[in-house]
């Protein structure tokens, strides 16, 4: 746990390799994960490194590996998992790289790759030049179907209504005494074949145009054409082949055949510009007098087609074989070892050439991995026969800001991302990570403590920890990734909302008398309890039978003022973990001081804060557990009058002391203590307690008119718990009220100081310097400029502005987060009462009806329970326990400003890749 609280020690490396051995160096550095290095050409562009080429040419072959993805997609294989290791599945296979040279691994993939590559781009254009073509053949052939049929019964009307048109005319131009044509051929009727002879224009178009493309025809041409259209799925059966497989054609929109019959040229033209403009392909057809000519044309498409479906079908095998090849571990592994290559080029990017043959490079690296680093190279450089080995030494500080690193496991790592999403840590800092994972699932516990509903959510987690494995190598959506991350803080979230359950004693809103209740009501023993009666201690009051074992005892889920209780005690329990939490986390503050050595913060910001958070709410918890310690039976009654002949006296309910007698110059009663009551005697002056206040320490106090007037009414105290309890909360709230100005003046003041302090002991060195020559007056000048800029950057004024940021801040937030950790008492209590609510609503109301209503209410009760309290409410506890942690507690000594190491790591580069 300690390597978890603080990141790992960091030191700053120089790496010299040798350039023949720079890329067994880098592999071998990948394989440890421990090098984040440092860009060294910051000023170049990624097209002017040094190994760009190689970058491309990685580049180049990924988008190779991606198309054979998507065919192997295509042809639905399913693509083995990428690892970060390559297994070939065939013995002596060299597809994965064994037995290549590290620097030719590179041309082995590109031969390898390009080959296969070439392969499968020629099939996949042989398939769809033959598939557009097999397609073309059959839209041909479902054309010339259709338009036969259309013109066996359209032509014949469309010749009579053309005939009986001129007849009409030729009647008109004998009445109106008009000649008639001067020539005429002896073989020749009236009026001519050549004349009612119809053009053809037939081909296939969209079907959803179909509406647009009929309007456009008959607006341009005026109606003066005869239009046709048949749905190409509603054509006739044919003798022929069958259709095109749907796996092999190259459209899936849905097809109509149109056919139009027209006689001007002019019209003509018009029609085929429509047609181009609404992408209708228009086919050539046959003479449709012609019936044997038709057929023939029908059969040699048939047998085309015929022959085309074979060669579609020898080539899809072909292509499959080669994606077949490929999808057997091929591309995972090729995948693999081109990442691990472009990696290690990327990565030689950032050295530098500073010598002929050498390479420089620095990094970060973790002080436990310095030795495996510096073994590493060397091996590197010896199996490459290289005389100079490497060189690897720390750089001499001032270093640049560390990164920060964590060695995690599978729980640390969900905790460690939850923080992570809010920032980073500071190299160094206290790592609220360490925290988060007791105390995030803890409050998230108390706010939806339910024993039912905790079971629900550990189950859930336990089913998650269950197929941990499975989930790991598989393809996950967002929310299951996230859920699988998440799977031991769901499972510690349901953990500790079982314990706040059996703590509230509450199972789907209903007690559990597991040890046996401590109370009893008058008239329960007979099984006669009236809604009136009181519930009575079986034991005696504050012995050890009388206290529950664990837990709340059950019979207050039956009691009257049932809400009230558990109001008060949850309430109380909320500031307790609140300040508690806070307070942790301002401690947090003054061991990140310690641990960076900064004395200012830790005497003037530190210690002040910690001085006021004790001085108020530190002593907030003290009350509320003092009260609790009291026995305010005993402290009550030693304020009460009692006949001494009456039963009540000598009760062992009085611990205060010895019962003593009164002289009986009163009323006749006395107090415990002996004294002699008169009956107007007030509890301050009957309680022996001598504290003060109106009850003189006899009374419970309400604890928040109490914690109110120490700022209100300083030195009043209504009902004191202790003697003298007025003059320590006027001394606290005196401590609390001179800590603000220390935390807001002393650090500022101090900081001014040291700098007029540095300032004049530079000023005062440069005068006891003789300034000679140009140069020096120039440097003396610049140095001066130098010094002003940092007592502008670094003034009184803003460092005061600054430390009054800090300073409300921490006061007020004080203040409001402490109320704002009553969240926990409220979505606890909104949780049992809605529980309660279903369970009454749902499952009591149908139980006394019949047996079919009792199903109905449990199915509506189960329903909703897991809607709302499984679901909604889950969500709900989770985000306002978020906002407890990342606020409240983070707030009060974490950064956030931190960088995360992300070291030259193939394994981190492989999963990243296959987490896309």
């Amino acid at each position: 746990m300690s390597r978890w609280f603080r990141s790992e020690p960091m030191e700053y490396i120089s790496l010299l390799i040798n350039n023949d051995a720079a890329h067994d160096c880098l592999v071998a550095i990948g394989e440890l994960s421990a090098i984040q290095f440092t860009d060294l050409n910051p000023d170049l562009t990624p097209f002017q490194r040094r190994y760009v080429s190689y970058v491309k040419r990685c580049g180049a072959l990924e988008r190779k590996l991606r198309f054979f993805s998507r065919e192997c997609h295509e042809l639905g294989l399913t693509l083995p998992a990428i690892t970060t290791t390559t297994s070939s599945s065939t013995p002596g296979d060299a597809s994965a790289g064994e037995g290549v040279a590290k620097e030719r691994l590179l041309d082995y993939l590109e031969s390898e790759i390009d080959g296969r590559d070439v392969r499968l781009r020629e099939l996949k254009g042989y398939n769809e030049k033959l598939t557009a073509d097999y397609e073309r053949q059959m839209e041909l052939r479902d054309v010339l179907v259709t338009a036969r049929r259309f013109y066996r019964i359209d032509a014949p009307r469309l010749s009579i209504s053309e005939l009986t048109t001129r007849e009409e005319e030729s009647e008109e131009r004998r009445g109106t005494g008009l000649a008639a044509p001067l020539l005429r051929g002896d073989d020749e009727d009236d009026y001519g074949d050549i004349d009612i002879r119809f053009s053809i224009i037939a081909g296939m178009v969209a079907s959803e145009e179909v509406p647009r493309f009929e309007r456009m025809i008959f607006r341009v041409t005026r109606g003066n054409c005869f239009l046709r259209f048949a749905d190409r799925d509603q054509r006739p059966n044919t003798t022929d082949t069958d259709p095109l497989p749907a796996s092999l054609s190259s459209s899936s929109t849905k097809q109509s055949v149109f056919i139009i019959f027209y006689k001007s040229p002019t019209i003509g033209s018009k029609l085929k510009k429509i047609c181009d403009a609404f992408s209708a392909r228009r086919y050539l057809l046959p003479d449709m007098n012609d019936d044997a000519a038709v057929e023939r044309t029908i059969t040699e498409i048939s047998h085309d087609t015929t022959l085309a479906r074979e060669v579609l079908v020898h080539n899809g095998n072909a292509r499959y074989e080669v994606c077949r090849y490929l999808a057997t571990g091929r591309i995972a592994d090729w995948t693999t070892l081109l990442l691990r290559e472009k990696t290690v080029y990327h990565t030689l990017n950032m050295f530098k050439s500073d010598v002929s043959g050498i390479l420089r490079g620095e990094g970060w690296v973790t002080s436990a991995s310095l030795m495996e680093v510096r073994r590493a190279v060397k091996n590197a450089h010896v199996n490459r026969g290289v005389e100079r080995s490497g060189f690897v030494e720390i750089v001499a500080q001032p270093w640049p800001t560390p990164p920060t690193y964590f060695r995690l496991n599978k729980f640390t790592a969900g905790y460690q991302e939850f923080v992570n999403t809010y920032g980073i840590p500071r190299y160094g800092e206290a790592n609220p990570a360490l925290f988060t994972a007791g105390t995030f699932p803890f409050l998230f516990g108390v706010m939806y403590g339910d024993i039912g509903h905790g079971l629900c959510v550990l189950f859930a987690g336990l089913y998650l920890l269950k197929n941990e494995k499975a989930n790991d190598s598989a393809k996950l959506s967002e929310i299951q990734e996230g859920l699988h991350i998440g799977r031991y803080m769901l499972t510690m979230m349901g953990f500790f909302a079982v314990y706040a359950g059996f703590l509230y004693n509450d199972m789907f809103s209903l007690g559990l008398n597991l040890f046996g209740t401590r109370w009893q009501f008058e008239g329960q023993k007979y099984g006669n309890v009236t809604d009136q009666a009181t519930a009575t201690l079986i034991y005696d009051y504050g012995s050890d039978e009388s206290v529950y074992p664990f837990g709340l005892d059950p019979m207050w889920h039956l009691a009257s003022n049932e809400l009230l209780f558990f109001n008060s005690f949850k309430m109380k329990l909320s500031v307790i973990i609140g300040i508690t939490q806070m307070f942790m986390g301002t401690c947090l503050k003054g061991l990140n001081d310690i641990y960076f050595g900064e004395k200012l913060n830790f005497f003037f910001e530190f210690l002040p804060m910690v001085t006021f958070a004790v001085s108020l709410f530190v002593y907030m918890v003290f009350l509320i557990f003092y009260k609790w310690s009291i026995d305010w039976n005993s402290r009550m009654l030693s304020a009460t009058c009692i006949k001494p002949d009456s039963d009540a006296w000598g009760t062992s309910d009085y611990k205060e002391g010895e019962w003593i007698l009164c002289d009986n110059t009163g009323d006749g009663t006395c107090t415990p203590w002996g004294y002699s009551c008169t009956g107007n005697d007030n509890t301050a002056t009957k309680c022996p307690l001598n504290f003060g206040g109106s009850g003189d320490g006899c009374q419970p106090p309400n604890l928040i008119t109490t914690l109110i007037n120490i700022a209100l009414q300083p030195g009043t105290v209504d009902e004191p718990m202790y003697k003298g309890q007025a003059t320590v909360q006027i001394i606290l709230l005196l401590v609390a009220f001179l800590s603000v100005p220390v935390l807001l003046f002393a650090k500022p003041c101090i900081l001014s100081m040291q700098m007029a302090r540095t300032e004049r002991n530079n000023n005062r060195s440069q005068h006891g310097q003789e300034t000679t020559g140009e140069y020096e007056q120039i440097h003396t000048l610049q140095d001066t400029d130098t010094i002003d800029d940092d007592h502008e950057t670094h003034s009184f004024g803003e460092t005061l502005i600054h430390q009054a940021i800090e300073t409300i801040e921490f006061v007020l937030g004080m203040i409001s987060n402490t109320a704002s950790y009553l969240r926990l008492w409220a979505l606890s209590l909104a949780h049992s009462e809605l529980a309660q609510v279903f369970w009454q609503k749902a499952m009591l109301t149908t139980i006394n009806m019949n047996f079919l209503a009792t199903y109905f209410g449990y199915a509506v009760f189960a329903g909703i329970t897991f809607a709302v309290l499984l679901m909604m409410d889950v969500l709900e506890c989770f985000l306002h326990a978020l906002r407890l942690q990342w606020v409240e507690f983070q707030n009060k000594f974490f950064k956030a400003d931190g960088v995360q190491f992300q070291p030259c790591s193939f394994r981190n580069v492989i999963l990243e890749h296959a987490s896309r």
